[in-house]
């Protein structure tokens, strides 16, 4: 698809559909005010009748019928103007986009003079939100139900000023990078687990190390037990599938200190010997989600040629049972030594996370990050709309809290004191690894900050927002990439102010 920036009015522009923004109890801006003359003041009549309100997320399809150049104009709401935020933009488009493929064009325009905003960040937002919000995962499919063959090919961005061309493309190019990588998460993640097993995770970070020019070393088993990786060896004991310690790294930042991403991928997660409740386990297929967001991240950091050193580290398995498989009330020894008592097989992403924190703490980095589909209790706590978020260091808490409310994938903080530490405490060994209903998010967190010795560390437990049961604005059902545009964009807001 071909993202192009082009000076000219929306009431002169050719094009199959034509995007107008606008703003909720307000009136209209002067490219909207010729477009509605143009239209004999049927814009601003159907807004005075109320029959279209600007809301966030509100579209409304007319045909021009030859008042201006293009076949269709769709209305697409942003809120008041006071509470216009760059993700009202990303969702304005992210259901506009489809709105306008689902009515046949093939190509669509939308002006952004009016909207206020950075020019460069205002092209980013237009390339994430059409790009996000046109995604459709049709491998699998063999029929054209519901006009899946439509495509979109062209999307234009209109200004009037000149002197924004530059910045708007800039943010659009930005913008189509890391739609890019937010896709590809999506496609690895939305895969069956037969066709994303640790060795297919491993064959895609080659390809991308390939692409991008980064080093890659992936463990073998063998490897993993030289090192000690008990943990992670104990959680992949159960399937045939073998495990992969994926180690990818990117380094542009000179003699900066690294910045370690380690994610949680689970390629399928059926609970082990505790094994899960057969209604809705189809879905852990997205067990992997944060590995897959991780080298999403890393992908779009060398994509940006950001100046940075970032390692990703993607412990890969399978969590199956079998006659080999982990049983509750084995003790595995992991890679930093440490002991831990196993209460309950399903808590298996805090097992080989806990060998993957003990290998990135070797970088002696200057933060350590984790993102993992890790509770059931994070949907409890938090529901569909944040990440969870734990860690030791308030600098870096807070730079994440900042990258998640421009990206729209926010976080929200749960406390890490000390008392939670007393419920993974072992009768056998150093600690067990589920600590029982009570503070669940909080409890696997403890377990974890046990791995990472004394460097800065986040954690982010995405199990509640890696998939999504219904359409959402850019985010259509089923996997929604998520972390990828956060880490990406705290890499950025990291390179941009030098820590």
């Amino acid at each position: 698809m071909k993202i192009t920036v082009s000076t000219g009015g929306m009431e002169t522009y050719r094009t199959e559909g034509a995007i107008l923004l606008l703003f909720d109890e307000e009136k209209l801006g002067k490219a909207a005010e010729r477009v509605d003359k143009a239209f004999g003041g049927m814009i601003s009549r159907l807004m005075k009748r109320g029959d279209f309100k600007a809301r966030p997320g509100a579209v409304h399809l007319l045909y021009p019928a030859g008042h201006i150049p293009a076949e269709r104009l769709l209305l697409a709401g942003l809120g008041k103007r006071g509470d216009f935020t760059l993700n009202r933009l990303r969702q304005a488009l992210g259901k506009a986009a489809p709105a306008l493929r689902a009515a046949g064009a093939t190509d669509f325009a939308v002006a952004v003079d009016e909207l206020g905003q950075d020019s460069e960040e205002i092209g980013q937002a237009i390339a994430e939100g059409s790009l996000l919000g046109l995604y459709r995962f049709l491998k699998y499919k063999t029929t054209d139900e519901n006009g899946r063959s439509k495509f979109i090919q062209k999307i234009s961005v209109l200004t009037e000023r000149g002197s924004t061309v530059k910045d708007l493309r800039k943010g659009v190019k930005t913008g189509e990078i890391i739609a890019e990588s937010t896709a590809m998460v999506r496609d690895m993640v939305n895969s069956p687990a037969a066709d994303m097993t640790p060795t297919i995770v491993a064959a895609k970070a080659r390809e991308i190390a390939r692409q991008f020019g980064l080093k890659i070393q992936v463990l073998e088993r063998r490897q993993m037990e030289k090192l000690g990786m008990g943990a992670l060896l104990g959680v992949a004991s159960g399937s045939v599938q073998p495990p992969k310690f994926i180690i990818v790294e990117y380094r542009r930042g000179g003699r900066k200190s690294i910045i370690a991403l380690v994610g949680k991928t689970i390629t399928f997660d059926s609970g082990g010997i505790s094994i899960k409740p057969p209604e809705n386990m189809d879905k852990m297929k997205d067990d992997m989600s944060g590995g897959a967001a991780v080298l999403g991240a890393i992908r779009t950091a060398a994509a940006l040629k950001l100046p940075l050193n970032i390692v990703a580290l993607l412990p890969a398995t399978e969590n199956m049972p079998s006659g080999s498989a982990l049983k509750p009330g084995d003790v595995l020894r992991t890679m930093s030594g440490q002991t831990i008592e196993i209460i309950n097989t399903d808590a298996e992403g805090r097992l080989i996370l806990s060998d993957a924190l003990a290998y990135a703490c070797r970088y002696k980095p200057a933060l350590i990050v984790d993102i993992a589909t890790l509770t059931g209790a994070c949907a409890i706590a938090l529901g569909q709309e944040a990440m969870g978020m734990l860690g030791t260091n308030e600098t870096y808490k807070q730079k994440i809290r900042e990258a998640g409310c421009k990206t729209g994938e926010r976080v929200w903080e749960l406390p890490l004191w000390e008392e939670y530490y007393e419920l993974i405490k072992s009768d056998i060994a150093d600690m067990k690894n589920a600590g029982g209903r009570a503070g669940g998010v909080i409890t696997a967190a403890a377990l974890l900050s046990k791995f990472v010795q004394n460097y800065p560390w986040v954690h982010l437990d995405i199990a509640a927002t890696a998939w999504s049961e219904k359409e959402r604005p850019f985010t259509p059902k089923g996997a929604t990439g998520v972390g990828t545009r956060l880490l990406t964009q705290f890499l950025r807001d990291f390179a941009a102010n030098g820590k």
